[in-house]
This record gives structure tokens, sequence and C-alpha cells, in this order.
């Protein structure tokens, strides 16, 4: 049996394993190509942390990064059903329990608002 996420360090475990996939991934990697790492992880670790523990440590705008993504470099659904894919499985690889079900659903919640508010029908 696997543990649940409980702790800073698995937040870390987990958004680490999960970008380690994203930029092995085909579709997704090219859209990563200028992150400054350095800046991104810990910020993606706030961001999760919040998301998972409501800690009130992540300030940041996702949607406007997003939006502002979109007009360099157009998303598309393919883009955010395979970060889905992505998260959803790593959770799995790494955890299970409550906690890693809530860290699935806001991922999925997360993905439903972005392509509702930055995609066209069609897209």
């Amino acid at each position: 049996m696997k543990n649940d996420i409980y702790t800073k360090r698995d937040i870390e475990a987990l958004v680490n394993c999960f970008y380690r996939k994203v930029n092995a991934d085909e579709l997704l990697a090219p859209l990563f190509e200028r992150v400054n790492w350095a800046l991104h992880l810990p910020m993606m670790y706030q961001f999760w942390e919040n998301t998972i523990f409501f800690t009130g440590s992540y300030l940041g705008n996702p949607m406007a990064t997003h939006i502002l993504l979109h007009k360099k470099t157009p998303l598309n659904h393919q883009h955010f059903t395979r970060w889905l894919q992505l998260f959803n499985t790593t959770v799995d690889e790494l955890f299970e329990g409550p906690k890693a079900l809530l860290a699935k659903q806001r991922a999925n919640s997360i993905a439903v608002v972005m392509q509702t508010k930055i995609l066209q029908p069609g897209e």
C-alpha cells in the first residue's frame, strides 16, 4: 500500500516526478522549453501545497500565465488531456488516499476551467 500525500516533501516528489514526465513528453515538452525551472518548481510546490492543504502559500495567477502562453503557443484540448493524464498517472504511481484523490480532482477541475476560459470552440 502506498502512502497518501501528507507533507511538503510529498508535494515536491509529486511535482518533480510529474515534470520529468512532462519534459519527456512529445506533446508537452515543447511548451516548457523556455521555463526557468529554478523559479517554476518552487512556485508549483506552493501551488499544489495550497491546492491540497489550503495553506494560502500560493499567490500567483495561473489563469493569466496560461492565457499568455496560449497567445504565444496555442494550446488545445490535447494539451490539457495529456497534462491531466500525466498528472493522474504520477499521483497514482506515488500515492493513494484521500489527499491523492483530492489532488486528481483538483487537477481535473483546473484543466476544465482553463480549457473553458482559454480555448475557443473547436480548438
